[in-house]
């Protein structure tokens, strides 16, 4: 059970975009393994039935016992679900392909839209002092997103520097308004990070420019390469980070948590 009179202490962030393949899990890991250098306690709360987050930063399937499933479908305790990882200050609640079937499983529960609120806020989750509780969302605007909007406090966008990219962000817009308007009033947007960027490609630079255009300062000023780094590292179960440090990607995974610690401090 959660805990209705406890002080929200993590910063609790959603990763979101219903388009695959945008760099949403690189992200999540990424700028969780970013803060976590930065000195922040962090978890990542791996929420996509893929468990491509799970498996980038080394969790073998055999060894996710609790995962996210367990966590709202058997109201798992908090402390089971959270595994360490050999990272310093980054910890993960790992998911399977169980997850697949919670939205058919949850559908009947008079609470099916706040399981992973009230998860996020037992009070075991404040012996971990974390600063951050990023989630890494499923591709799809499917239940498990809409817990994940719930429970957090903002959601962070990464947008795939292509053609279509703006397009696609209208809809996500719209969840996050219905969400705000009838089930979590405050959630707000962090910030739209555009991914696989290129800035010698005039599409790249096209679509950058219509995005701070449409979105203004939502944007954050922080743009993510495309870096054969980036997508080498998960292969090794690695953040980018940890696998080249000096590579272009880890340089903007921390110019990023940089400037989203930033804004923190701004308001």
């Amino acid at each position: 059970m959660s805990d209705p009179l406890r002080v929200d202490a993590p910063k609790i962030i959603a990763v979101a975009n219903q388009k695959g393949g945008v760099g949403k899990t690189t992200t999540a890991i990424n700028l969780a393994a970013a803060l976590a250098e930065q000195g922040c306690q962090v978890l990542i709360v791996d929420l996509d039935p893929q468990g491509n987050a799970s498996t980038g930063l080394g969790i073998e399937r055999a060894d996710r016992d609790v995962t996210t499933y367990d966590l709202l479908v058997d109201d798992a305790p908090l402390e089971e679900a959270i595994q360490s990882l050999d990272i310093q200050n980054l910890r993960i609640i790992p998911a399977n392909v169980d997850l697949s079937s919670a939205d058919i499983e949850l559908i009947s529960n008079e609470k099916r839209s706040f399981l992973l609120h009230d998860a996020l806020r037992q009070p075991a989750i404040d012996a971990y002092d974390f600063d951050y509780v990023l989630i890494d969302c499923p591709p799809s605007l499917n239940l498990l997103t809409v817990n994940a909007m719930v429970a957090a406090h903002s959601v962070l966008v990464p947008l795939q520097s292509e053609f279509f990219a703006l397009e696609g962000l209208s809809q996500l817009m719209l969840s996050i308004r219905e969400v705000r308007q009838t089930a979590n009033t405050n959630l707000r947007i962090e910030g739209i990070v555009l991914t696989m960027f290129d800035s010698r490609n005039n599409l790249s630079n096209q679509v950058e420019q219509d995005a701070r255009d449409n979105l203004g300062d939502l944007v954050f000023k922080t743009c993510v390469p495309r870096n054969v780094r980036v997508s080498e590292a998960p292969s090794f179960a690695l953040p980018v980070l940890e696998y080249d440090p000096m590579s272009k990607g880890a340089q903007a995974y921390r110019a990023l948590a940089k400037e989203l610690m930033s804004n923190q401090v701004a308001k």
